[in-house]
């Protein structure tokens, strides 16, 4: 492949580099000179150890990554030539070009399927590089559990010659990326320094009181990783406990009032009797409305035992739902997303002891639980935390909660729809 001094005759990568700009292969010359250095190589190539030290990859997935970047060469070389052509695939290509590479890098042991062994060994890869842990430190009971979740989620439909299980396709690898945003966040930047903010790396700080048991929280890390796979970046700074049920007992009227000072998006969660763990994210504050309102940032989710992200579908505007104190059966009580009235994708009564999810248009998602009937057995409510200035700025555009509940109660008794749903 020649060194890094050597004339481009490859026309790959003189196609290559017009992908960047001049400062871009400057910085890439720059970057390959330091790590050819650290391979003691003369200048002509980065060893495989050194790129697994600098990109933070150990183990099959860097491994795999490595091969692929010097495409298959067999010598453990990675020449500059090697380096501007991968990026310019992997990170300049087109989405189709970003995503067969990724789908290749999943055959972790080239063999040109890429079964379920394969992906449990990248998902071990990606929790070890964000979590700095290896799966067997968490035993059983927690990291191999993780694992599962995210493995759940994926989709197994192409045959395989001889074989007794079948492979992940490409589709199915796109359908599985759409349902872990997290996961393909991370699988598309890992030629990015992991110090240098790698996308799809970033775990919010989960921020609850000393009094309270962590094992009582809901919200591993982990989930949390995966929920913020489907957020911007500035949502994953830090994520406060505003409400939970062990601690301030199943009731609507206290969730309501823990959160009233809650100005940001929240996360809500619940897990229920089948000891399955779901929820939403809200990108509008939980307020008393009489129709569905909310935005089309919102979207569903489940944790347990399958993890996946249900985005909008932009088939109707039913994204939020929060009644309270209204006597008509056309108004449900409670708190929702998506779906229809009494026909919720999820749905929270305001006993905050039942509730049903469905197949739901609005975020393209099924039922979320074992059963379309759900009877929460533990709800908690986070809020996201935000800078100052955002916070000025809802803070001048609303009122709290709690003081649009009384003026609409008023109304309420004026008109005699109240009634009690505590």
């Amino acid at each position: 492949m020649g060194n890094s001094q050597s004339p481009p005759a490859d026309p790959r990568f003189s196609s290559a580099t017009r992908a960047f700009t001049q400062k871009e292969l400057e910085d890439l010359q720059s970057l390959f000179v330091s790590l050819a250095a650290q391979s003691k190589s003369n200048n002509e190539y980065i060893s495989l150890s050194v790129f697994q030290a600098y990109f933070g990859l150990k183990g099959s997935l860097g491994e795999r990554l490595f091969d692929l970047v010097t495409q298959q060469g067999k010598d453990n070389k990675l020449t500059f030539h090697d380096l501007v052509i991968a990026k310019s695939v992997y990170e300049k290509g087109t989405r189709d070009d970003i995503e067969e590479f990724i789908y290749q890098l999943l055959d972790v042991t080239s063999d040109g399927i890429v079964g379920r062994c394969d992906i449990e060994s990248v998902l071990a890869a990606i929790l070890q590089s964000i979590f700095s842990l290896e799966v067997s430190d968490r035993g059983s009971s927690s990291h191999h559990d993780i694992i599962d979740v995210f493995l759940n989620a994926a989709t197994f439909s192409k045959d395989v010659q001889g074989a007794a299980e079948k492979s992940m396709s490409f589709e199915d690898f796109r359908s599985w990326c759409a349902l872990l945003p997290s996961v393909r966040k991370f699988l598309g930047s890992l030629l990015i320094p992991p110090d240098a903010g790698r996308p799809g790396s970033q775990v919010p700080k989960l921020v609850y009181g000393d009094n309270i048991d962590p094992d009582l929280i809901l919200l591993k890390e982990e989930y949390a990783w995966h929920i913020g796979g489907a957020l911007p970046h500035q949502e994953l700074e830090e994520w406060k406990l505003l409400y939970h049920s062990a601690i301030n007992g199943l009731s609507f009227n206290t969730f309501l009032g823990s959160i009233s000072n809650g100005e940001g998006p929240t996360i809500l969660i619940a897990k229920d009797k089948e000891g399955y763990i779901y929820g939403g994210y809200a990108s509008q504050p939980w307020e008393r409305h009489g129709d569905f309102y909310g935005d089309l940032k919102s979207f569903l989710f489940q944790l347990y035992p399958k993890a996946s992200i249900f985005k909008p579908t932009g088939a109707n505007n039913n994204v939020q739902w929060c009644a309270a104190n209204f006597s008509s059966e056309s108004i449900p009580n409670g708190i929702g997303f998506g779906g229809r009235v009494n026909h919720f994708g999820l749905f929270l009564s305001a006993s905050f002891d039942v509730g049903h999810t469905f197949t739901c248009t609005t975020f393209g998602s099924p039922c979320l639980s074992k059963s379309n009937r759900i009877f929460p057995e533990v709800i908690e409510c986070w809020g996201i935390v935000q800078n100052g200035a955002q916070q000025e700025k809802n803070g001048a555009m609303k009122r709290t909660v709690l003081e649009r509940f009384k003026e609409d109660r008023h109304m309420l008794n004026m008109v005699g729809l109240a009634n009690s749903s505590e």
